[in-house]
């Protein structure tokens, strides 16, 4: 394992920061998608409830089945990797910041727009800051399943670790082939684990402690 990890350690540094980099713009992305549309939908119960189902059923989706759909009009590559790992990324994200913003106090809202706040610059400097505990919250757990949805983005030949353990279950019984799956695996568990202690420290840098001590 260590002469195989050494002998590539180049492609294995190149690999990771790829994947990494992959999950990290696509969360980001899918983060102001998800807090415009839940921003667009939260005051109004049905489109709330619409909102609420299609993150549920999105789960539910094999990633195998939604790259599969992809590859007809996009093609293998990048491209169909982002558009998966986006569209799972935000699902989470989504229902979490349709909650948050629809469970901060009615007379919080009302005292802003008293003080002749408009409607947009409360959702931005009010609600938003407030529900931003619980959107990050989703925003981990997004980051969390993403990170091993880009692995099978490879299948795609997308970018990542995920070609390591293809690879080596491709060849399985052969030489190195448990060794490639094995640090495909490991360096996406690590990755992960890099990520949400990021997500952690970002959590503290962006919320008042004042609602830190709220939640």
């Amino acid at each position: 394992m260590f002469q195989y990890i050494a002998e590539r350690w180049d492609q294995i540094w190149f690999s990771s920061w790829q994947h990494f980099s992959l999950v990290v713009q696509c969360v980001v992305l899918a983060t102001v998608i998800a807090v415009v549309l839940a921003a667009l939908v939260y005051r109004i119960p049905g489109l709330r409830s619409a909102a609420n189902e299609v993150s549920t059923i999105g789960l539910t989706l094999p990633s195998f089945a939604v790259i599969g759909l992809l590859l007809v009009p996009l093609g293998f590559g990048v491209v169909p990797s982002v558009v998966t790992v986006t569209f799972f990324a935000a699902l989470p994200i989504l229902r979490n910041a349709v909650v948050g913003l629809n469970e901060i106090p009615p007379a919080v809202v009302e005292s802003a727009r008293g003080i002749g706040m408009s409607r947009f610059r409360t959702l931005v400097q009010v609600e938003l800051p407030m529900a931003w505990p619980i959107i990050l919250t989703g925003v981990r757990v997004s980051a969390q399943m993403v990170m091993g949805v880009a692995a099978v983005a490879a299948y795609a030949l997308g970018p990542g670790l995920g070609s390591f353990i293809f690879s080596g279950l491709s060849r399985l019984g052969g030489a190195n082939s448990l060794n490639s799956v094995v640090v495909g695996t490991v360096g996406v568990v690590l990755l992960a684990l890099v990520l949400d202690l990021l997500l952690l420290g970002l959590g503290r840098l962006t919320t008042s402690r004042g609602i830190r001590v709220q939640h």
